[in-house]
């Protein structure tokens, strides 16, 4: 079993990613873990990333995560994008919702991310559509 970096706080506020032995499935890649440090850097909520490779031909992964206001979401969306350009990433290849920020999706290729605006992703609720899928959660 993998076992894969978690979010938890830390005494400055900022969080430290530490192993999770519960998660399964296969490792998280760098760019990816890069976009969940930068959710975690701004506290969003229920960070999860799943493993939709094998199910899914548009990408390997989606990271879905979280906010309680709409300018916590944008804010979400531009630290995820310069985490994974600090890692040696590219820049999304497509941006959708910024302006309304209730859903932001960003689109790296490899991995889209979707940022939720609380009640927007207890609407949809992505990870019952995908719950047969390999998953990380981070806290």
């Amino acid at each position: 079993m993998a076992s894969v970096p978690q979010a938890s706080p830390v005494s400055s506020g900022v969080h430290a990613l530490q192993r999770d032995p519960v998660n399964t499935g296969a490792e998280v890649p760098p760019l990816v873990q890069a976009a969940v440090e930068g959710a975690a850097e701004m506290s969003a909520e229920r960070i999860v990333a799943l493993d939709v490779g094998d199910v899914l031909a548009i990408t390997d992964w989606f990271i879905i995560a979280s906010a309680p206001n709409a300018r916590r979401v944008r804010r979400i969306a531009e630290l995820m994008e310069a985490h994974v350009k600090a890692a040696g990433g590219p820049g999304p290849i497509r941006t959708e919702g910024l302006d309304e920020a209730q859903w932001v999706l960003l689109d790296f290729g490899e991995f889209v991310a979707h940022i939720f605006h609380e009640p927007s992703r207890e609407y949809y609720d992505l990870e019952r559509l995908w719950s047969d899928v390999p998953r990380h959660e981070f806290d």
